[in-house]
């Protein structure tokens, strides 16, 4: 199974880059520098997906307008996309 999700990455003051899935709610992240954070993203990704599917319920798909949480972060966000490939039934027995 692939999917894409949009991932938005906010610059931390320390440097750092926070990260969220709006399409995945509770699906944050984060990463020393882009590269690291999308890297995280994928992974967090992955494990929230497999979680839902363990847990029997519907993996959600991004629709075709991106929805920000309430709480989003005010200031920069960079946006940008990243596919994951799952085989869920080697996940379930991993």
């Amino acid at each position: 199974m692939k999917r894409t999700y949009t991932v938005l990455l906010h610059p931390e003051p320390e440097g750092d880059f926070s990260v969220m899935v709006p399409a995945l709610p509770g699906c944050f992240s984060c990463g020393r520098d882009i590269p690291e954070a999308l890297s995280m993203a994928k992974e967090a990704i992955e494990c929230h997906l497999l979680g839902l599917h363990d847990l029997g319920e519907k993996l959600p798909a991004e629709g075709r307008e991106l929805m920000l949480p309430r709480q989003a972060v005010k200031g920069t966000l960079l946006a940008y996309r990243v596919s994951v490939e799952l085989d869920l039934e080697v996940a379930r027995v991993a």
